[in-house]
C-alpha cells in the first residue's frame, strides 16, 4: 500500500521542491536535458530528463521511475527496473520528445540497506511483498507528491504514462497529474525475476502478461 498522509514528511512550502540545475546529458539513444531538483523536506536530490519541446501543451510521453541502484546501475536480474529505465529512454528517444522523472525512493521507499535485507529474505523463500512485511514495512512506501510540481516546473501539462502499475496511475492522479493514456512497459523476464514479476501481478495488481510458472523459472535458475 502507498503511505497514508500521516506517514509522509510534511512539505516545507507550497510545493516542496526547487529546480536548481540543468545540463545536457548525452546517452546512447539521444542527448537529453538533465534537470536537478532538491526536495525541501528531506534534502533529497531528484532528477528529470527531458527531450524535445515538452512545454508546448501537448501530452508528453513520460516515465516516473523510482531509484533502483541494484537494477539501474549494477545490472541486477532480480527485478525489471534497469530494463524499464533503458526501455523508457529508448521510447522517448524514438519519439523525439518526452520526460523521465527519476525519484530517489529506493526499494519501493524502504531504502537501499533494507532492500538488501529484503533480498536476503527472498533468498530464504519470501516473496517481495512478504519480505517487506517481515521487515515491518508496507507493500509500497513510495510518495508521488513531488511529481506534479516537478512537471509544473518543466511546463508539462499532461502525460502518456509508461507504466504497468495501476497504483502509480491512481497515486499520480490523486496528486493532480493529468494522465491521458497508459503505455505498457513490459521488458525482460528471466529465471531470477520471474517470481518477483508474478508477485507484482498477483499481489500488487500490475498489468503483466502471463508467462511460465515461478516453479519452472526457479528450476531453470538452478541449472545456470
Amino acid at each position: 500500500m502507498l503511505p497514508t498522509p500521516d506517514q509522509r514528511p510534511a512539505l516545507s512550502n507550497a510545493d516542496g521542491i526547487e529546480l536548481v540545475a540543468c545540463c545536457d546529458l548525452p546517452t546512447p539513444w539521444a542527448t537529453f536535458t538533465l534537470h536537478g531538483f532538491i526536495e525541501h523536506a528531506t534534502g533529497k536530490e531528484h532528477l528529470a530528463l527531458t527531450l524535445g519541446a515538452v512545454d508546448d501543451g501537448a501530452s508528453v510521453l513520460a516515465r516516473v521511475h523510482s531509484e533502483c541502484l541494484t537494477g539501474d546501475a549494477l545490472f541486477s536480474q532480480r527485478c525489471d527496473c534497469g530494463a524499464q529505465l533503458e526501455a523508457a529512454l529508448r521510447k522517448i528517444a524514438a519519439e523525439g520528445r518526452g520526460v523521465l522523472l527519476y525519484l530517489r525512493q529506493e526499494g519501493r521507499g524502504i531504502g537501499l540497506i533494507n532492500k538488501i535485507r529484503a533480498y536476503r529474505l527472498q533468498q530464504q523463500g519470501a516473496d517481495t511483498v512478504e519480505a517487506n512485511h517481515k521487515l515491518g514495512f508496507g507493500d509500497d512506501l513510495r510518495d508521488y507528491r513531488l511529481c506534479r510540481p516537478m512537471l509544473d516546473r518543466l511546463g508539462i501539462a499532461s502525460l502518456r504514462l509508461m507504466t504497468n502499475n495501476p497504483r502509480k496511475i491512481h497515486a499520480l492522479q490523486d496528486e493532480g497529474v493529468i494522465i491521458v493514456s497508459r503505455v505498457a512497459l513490459v521488458v525482460n523476464r528471466n529465471p531470477f525475476n520471474a517470481r518477483y514479476l508474478d508477485t507484482k501481478a498477483a499481489r500488487l495488481g500490475h498489468w503483466l502478461p502471463a508467462a511460465a510458472s515461478s516453479r519452472q523459472a526457479r528450476l531453470a535458475a538452478e541449472t545456470i
